[in-house]
């Protein structure tokens, strides 16, 4: 299982979206909340941020992997997570 890493804004709706989503989704299924997320903070670490190809937030990587950004809907998160778990 390999580490997500996940761009976020603070004060962005669909950051907070994608937040309420995962909760659920590791409620849903224990194991989803083995995952080790790496939560970055686009503001604060902006010469992390500036190194990933990718303009919009929620954004997520699973290793070097782009596996989504923008606004999600929930069976996309779902299958991040997975793709996580076989990783």
């Amino acid at each position: 299982m390999k580490e997500l890493t996940y761009f976020y804004l603070a004060g962005c709706p669909f950051c907070r979206a994608a937040d309420k989503m995962l909760e659920e989704l590791e409620t849903e299924n224990p194991e989803f909340s083995k995952i080790p997320i790496k939560k970055i903070e686009e503001r604060e670490n902006a010469a992390l941020a500036n190194r990933y190809d990718y303009y919009y937030v929620p954004c997520f990587w699973l290793g070097t992997q782009k596996l989504h950004e923008g606004a999600a809907a929930k069976e996309k998160l779902r299958g991040i997570l997975e793709e996580a778990l076989i990783s």
